[in-house]
Formats: structure tokens, sequence, C-alpha cells
């Protein structure tokens, strides 16, 4: 993983460079940002650099055995952490992240943007808590007290320590504070303030911004093979986040706004027979695709409020979204507006929840039915 690999940002990976170049390398590192930012990519291409063999100014080499063997996730001095669970075939004092680290290769070697959500699914435990037990502070210490193999520096990288049990936490405070010669410990969090006080205070705190929506679209269309205008419309919805963006990609055949229009049309004139059809049109969504277009609609909304509190603001939409959500803030009040608002979120809610989709949709649209005709 090399700085090259991760879209813009280009201030912060200055700062990582720079502190490099500087010989000013604190000793524990927490990169943070919100889930789907650059913080994960960020700590690997990071890792990379500072073990860089033949390192430029702006960047590691990528072909060096240290570059090869950490952009492979082989390389003996940098190890991971990350939260876990137990599985049919993992159990006790083995669920560790040694026990999963062939799953967690081939997950993070496709996904340097993912969530938990996402890496549980990936070895197999959807509906389990997973943390970072106690087990892996004694591991951690056991590991780092060996010298480095290869590299210049030894690296561990913790991946959303935030879900790290509190024994777990307490157990590694004197080596994150002490830690031998040339090692670095590089916190990847998407909550920082979940950590205890007493984690905080022996790192140094580096703030990872979200992508800006030209950065996603560039993403888009370099690595997923979208035409700029369609990687735009997905850029717009996934509020900085590359995870979202990429989830957003599933459905970005279907035409959003002419669905949503539509459907706002049916709603107004409590037309049953169409609702019913725009009901099972969402029901044979894919769950991403559903949980997208009541993004959409709610940006929707938040657009034709905007259009009203300030209609001077210039907003990302196209022509037939702009004349949209001018028209649908002229029609309606900013109380009808915000409580449907209000329901569409909820709606989103309950879907997260695994709620009936078809009752879920039905009901929805009833309720904005009413909210649109009420006097």
């Amino acid at each position: 993983m090399r700085f090259a690999d991760i879209p813009g940002l280009q201030d912060t990976k200055d700062q990582l460079i720079q502190a490099i170049q500087n010989n000013h390398v604190a000793h524990a590192q927490l990169f943070y940002g919100q889930q789907g930012s650059g913080n994960l990519a960020l700590a690997l291409a990071y890792s990379a650099y500072i073990n860089c063999k033949d390192k430029s100014e702006t960047d590691s080499c990528g072909v060096c055995s240290n570059c090869t063997k950490i952009d492979k996730l082989v390389h003996p001095d940098l190890q991971f952490v990350y939260p876990v669970s137990s599985t049919k075939s993992v159990t006790g004092k083995n669920v560790v992240s040694s026990s999963y680290l062939k799953e967690w290769r081939n997950y993070l070697t496709n996904n340097k943007y993912g969530s938990l959500e996402d890496w549980s699914g990936h070895y197999g435990a959807e509906n389990k808590n997973a943390n970072i037990s106690k087990e892996e502070s004694r591991n951690i210490i056991k590991s780092l007290s060996l010298k480095s193999f290869e590299a210049e520096y030894k690296i561990l990288i913790i991946w959303l320590p935030e879900n790290m049990h509190v024994s777990a936490a307490n157990g590694i405070l004197k080596i994150l504070e002490e830690p031998p010669e040339k090692t670095l410990f590089l916190l990847v969090t998407n909550d920082y303030e979940k950590l205890l006080t007493t984690i905080l205070s022996r790192c140094q705190l580096f703030k990872v911004p979200s992508f800006s929506h030209e950065e996603i679209t560039r993403y888009l269309v370099n690595t997923k093979g979208l035409e700029e205008g369609n990687a735009k419309k997905i850029a717009a919805l996934a509020e900085g986040s590359i995870k979202a963006a990429v989830e957003n990609i599933v459905s970005a055949e279907e035409d959003s706004h002419v669905m949503f229009r539509d459907w706002m049309r049916q709603c107004w004139t409590k037309d049953y027979t169409a609702i019913s059809g725009a009901n099972d049109i969402f029901f044979k969504m894919n769950k991403t695709a559903q949980k997208m277009y009541l993004q959409y609609a709610v940006n929707m909304i938040r657009h034709s409020l905007v259009s009203v509190y300030m209609p001077d603001e210039k907003l990302k939409l196209n022509t037939d979204e702009q004349g949209f959500v001018t028209n649908f803030g002229k029609a309606l009040s900013t109380d009808k507006l915000e409580r449907i608002s209000k329901e569409l979120n909820q709606a989103a809610y309950h879907l997260e929840r695994n709620a009936n989709v078809k009752i879920l949709f039905m009901d929805l649209s009833l309720t904005i039915g009413r909210i649109m005709t009420a006097k």
C-alpha cells in the first residue's frame, strides 16, 4: 500500500511524510476518522513508507522487499490486532487475531475502507459481538518483546481499538507508554471517544479527514470504472465515506430521482395502485439498494428545506433534481418537510433492524401522504 493508492488527502499524507523525514516519529499514534475514511489505508501506507528501503520524498518505492511483503500483508515486522469473536471452529482462549490471520489478509487485501460488520461477515460471525480480549493483550506483549526481523521498525496496527476489552486496554498500558526500541503502535479508530483516557494520553492523535466529493468521484472513476456522471451521483450520497460509495454502486443502475419523484406524486394523490407497484419495486431491491434509496429520499427532503431557508445556496444537484426540490419546497410547508424527513429516517432505522420491508414501505407511503394533505 502506497500513499499514491489513496485518493486525495494530500495535506494529510504530507504531514505523515514530513514527520518521518524530520525524525519526529511518535511511538504510539492514533489515526481517527469516520467509518469509510482513509485511516486504515494511511496506517498501511505509513508503515510501508517508514520501512521502505528506497523511499522518495513523496512515497515508498513499492518494489523493495519490505514494500512487497507489506503490500501482501506477510511482512514479519508488520503485525495486526483486530476485533474477533468465537466461531464453531475457534473458541475460548483461541479467539484472538492470530487465529483469523488468513481470513484477515484475504479481507484486508480487498477492503481498506471496510467496517467491523463487513469483517465479521467475512469470517462467519455476522451476529456476534467482536472485541479485543485480555488474551490478546498478552499476545501483544509477547510478540513485541522480540526485535524486528527484517525492517527498521516493528509495527503493530490495532484496528478499531474502541472494541478493546477494558482488561486488554489496561494490559497494554505499560508497553504502549514504553515500547521496545524501534517499535511503533498505530491505532486506527472510528470513535476515539470510546477509548480509555489512559490509552489516549499515551498516543499522538492524528485526525484523518473524510474524503471530499471530488476525491470519491475520482476513486470511483479510476478504480471501479464508473462514468463520471454516475460517480458524482454516488459520491454525493456517500458523506465522505468510500465504503458507503462502494456499497452504493450496487444500486447505481436505479434512477433514484425518477423513482423518488414518482413516489412523492403517488403519495400526494393517494394513488394506492401506483403505491403498491412502487412497494413491489422497493421490495425487490437488495438491502443496500433500499438503504441507498431511503438515504437519497432524506437528502432530497433536506435539499428542499435548504431551497426554502437558503434559496441562494448552490446545491450539487442536476437540473431535474434542482427543479424538483425547488418546487417541492414551495408546495409543502417546512413543518411538513421536516415531518417527512423524520419519517424517512425512522424507516431507515427500522430497515437496518430487519423490519418487514413491504409493511415498512407501505406504511411509510401512507404516512407521507397524510402529512402532505393535512390541513
